[in-house]
């Protein structure tokens, strides 16, 4: 899959986070899911899009400030579809915990 660079803004420090993530192309945007590897919490980085839905996200040479929504019912349902058929790995990861893995959205505002 590729890779993107999402950098979000702290939830607690208001400082720049910035993370490697495998994403799903969607039209100008993209989407993340947000497995943390089937750990029981969910990553940092979707807590900080939580409190702060703005981010920079960089793909190749091209950055781009989009914001960040949770994929919800069917929307979410088909894009957690093409993320495990585009990489197996996350159903293992939906196995491995009890919380509903989110997939977050991002788009220009």
């Amino acid at each position: 899959m590729p890779v993107l660079l999402l950098t979000t803004t702290g939830r607690r420090t208001g400082r720049p986070h910035r993370v490697g993530l495998t994403y799903l192309p969607l039209g100008s945007g993209a989407a993340v899911v947000g497995s943390n590897g089937g750990a029981p919490k969910h990553p940092d980085w979707i807590l900080n899009l939580r409190a702060h839905p703005q981010a920079t996200v960089q793909i190749g040479g091209t950055r781009a400030v989009l914001q960040a929504r949770e994929a919800t019912g069917e929307e979410r349902d088909d894009l957690w579809e093409r993320a495990v058929a585009a990489y197996p790995r996350y159903a293992a990861y939906r196995r491995r915990t009890g919380r509903r893995i989110p997939v977050v959205i991002l788009e220009p505002s």
